[in-house]
This record gives C-alpha cells, structure tokens and sequence, in this order.
C-alpha cells in the first residue's frame, strides 16, 4: 500500500553529527506536534561516526521518524534531494543537521505561506543575527554579495539551511551538486516567486564544522557561473490545451 500524504515533511541531511541528532528532534517534535500532521526524515550521508545508531535509538520511541543513509558519501545537496523524494510531505522544510537552525521557526514559514500568493512556493530563512565566526561571517557576507549581483535573485541569505518549499516544485528544479546554494534563485528560473523569513540563530550544538571558507569559495565560482547560465538559457511559457 502507499503510504498517505501528509502535509509537511521536515527533511534532515547528517554527516557526523551524531551528538545533534537526538537535541534536535526533540525539538522539532516540540514545534511541530499538535500544530500540523508531519514526518521527519533524516538522510544519514554515510557518517563514520555513531550518528545512524543515534537515529536507530531513536526510531523506537519517535513515530514521525524516518530514516534514509546513502550506501557511500555524496555530500548534502544529494542528501536534501534524496530526502525530498523520500518524503510524503506536500511541502519540505529543511534543517541542516547541527543544530544551528531553529525547529520553532518552522511554525512561523508555515504562518508566512498561509499568508502569501499561490505563485510563493519557497519561503527561505534568514539568519539577521548569524552565531558563526567573524570569519565565516565575513565569507558568507561577500558571497550573497556577489551571487546577488550576477543572479538578481533578491535573496539576502541563500545559504540558510532552514527553508519551507513546496515538494512537487522542487522535483523539478535541475539538480547538480551543491544546487542547495541556490534554490530561491532556481526556484525564481523555474518561474516561481520566493519570500525571504527573519529567522533564529544558533552555536553549533555539538561535533565540528564540515565546509571551511576556501573549498566554499573555489566550489561556488564554479557553481555560480554555471547557474547564470542555467538562468540565461531559461525559456518560459504558458501551456494551453487545443
């Protein structure tokens, strides 16, 4: 039998991450219960460390949990994507796996697409107050920079981990790796309009970073320039029935 939809599935990438996994699905079961009907689904991206043990542990006392791994590594652009095919969920909201997102925000994405256009169909979030290094901060701050001015995408924080997106339209976005640095902008290509949410902050709960600021940068030219031209050899129309 196929299992009934749901309204909301909220979809997890892991990567060693093995202390954050129990704090953070406490937390969002205390967002989400009793505010809609909803699945968690964790995609454990072949973690070396206790990680998927720590979600087994967990499956038997947490219905909403669900857990998918990959058979080898293959980084968190593919863990959202495999995710969001796994899921039941008629809308996606994604948390990276350390902790830094906050589950009460999700509430308040939903409050938002309640109140929005039907052509919004991505709510991201946006980190106002960040909790990382001055460093990191620094990076990030001239990255939106210049991926704002080459994709027009109106989009002050694109690498919030934490989004609202409806399923079905986020299926048909192109994939490449690291494509989850771009969805408002592949979101606006595909025709669709994106909304931009204040959300919380938070310190890493546990374990350590897995990006540094170099291999962002050295991956994102690349990546950038390929999504301009995705964007410039975009063609959209109407579609009648004759």
């Amino acid at each position: 039998m196929t299992p009934a939809p749901l309204p909301l599935s909220v979809v997890v990438p892991v990567y060693n991450e093995e202390g954050n996994v129990a704090p953070l699905v406490r937390e969002i079961l205390a967002a989400l219960r009793g505010v809609t009907a909803f699945e968690i689904v964790y995609v454990d991206d072949c973690s070396t460390d206790g990680t998927l043990a720590a979600l087994a542990a967990l499956k038997a006392d947490v219905p909403e949990l669900r857990v998918v791994r990959h058979v080898s590594n293959a980084g968190q652009s593919t863990a959202i994507r495999n995710g969001v095919k796994a899921a039941r969920g008629a809308w996606i909201a994604t948390l990276d796996g350390d902790g830094q997102n906050d589950p009460a925000d999700i509430p308040k994405l939903l409050e938002t697409r309640d109140a929005s256009p039907a052509d919004v169909r991505m709510f991201a979030g946006w980190r106002v107050k960040r909790q990382d290094s001055g460093s990191k901060r620094w990076a990030s701050k001239w990255a939106n920079a210049i991926r704002a001015s080459m994709l027009k995408d109106a989009t002050p924080d694109t690498g919030c981990g934490i989004k609202l997106f409806e399923r079905a339209a986020f299926l048909e976005l192109p994939y490449f790796d690291h494509m989850h640095r771009y969805l408002p902008a592949l979101m606006q290509r595909a025709g669709w309009k994106t909304v931009s949410v204040p959300v919380n902050h938070r310190p890493r709960g546990a374990g350590v970073s897995k990006y540094n600021n170099l291999g962002r940068a050295l991956v994102g030219i690349r990546d950038l320039r390929g999504v301009a031209w995705l964007i410039a050899r975009s063609r959209r129309t109407a579609v009648e029935e004759v």
